[in-house]
């Protein structure tokens, strides 16, 4: 066993863990973050993709040995005051979910290529997104959930 300590939506958590255990079983399991998913195991679907450092990963690729000293960010630890993310919020308001199995790793991904590119293209946004799947919605109201929350974001800054 070692033991990590680490920072997960904003609260300092420290256990003992197999060196083998992986960030998204550590999250879940020990941690209480249910709503990073297990979708494949094999980090084809970003179902579990969390910020690690403000980064998006995904977690079922991250050992927890190696989150060690680090923060992460999960979606539950995204509303503030009861209030939702700004992304969250897009996503809510452009229906930009069916089944939400993915929505999650969506949103963290989301979020991570608006912090890189607060102005993304159509393109520029299907891009940064490829590395989650959604089995459900076709992507349209997902991409279009992620230019509302940029438009939203300009609007902030010009205020």
């Amino acid at each position: 066993m070692t033991r990590i300590s680490m920072t997960v939506d904003g609260s300092t958590y420290s256990d003992e863990v197999e060196p083998r255990t992986l960030l998204v079983h550590y999250l879940r399991q020990q941690v209480g973050r249910t709503g990073t998913v297990v979708g494949c195991d094999t980090s084809n679907c970003g179902a579990c993709t969390v910020l690690l450092d403000g980064r998006s990963v995904k977690s079922c690729t991250v050992l927890a040995v190696q989150a060690d000293g680090h923060e992460v960010t999960t979606v539950e630890g995204l509303a503030t005051d009861g209030r939702l993310h700004p992304v969250q919020q897009a996503f809510h308001e452009c229906h930009a979910l069916q089944c939400g199995y993915c929505t999650p790793g969506m949103i963290m991904a989301s979020i991570d290529l608006l912090g890189s590119n607060p102005h993304p293209s159509e393109r520029e946004i299907r891009e940064g997104l490829e590395g989650n799947l959604c089995r459900c919605t076709g992507y349209h109201n997902i991409v279009k959930a992620v230019q509302t929350a940029a438009a939203a974001a300009s609007e902030g800054a010009a205020s």
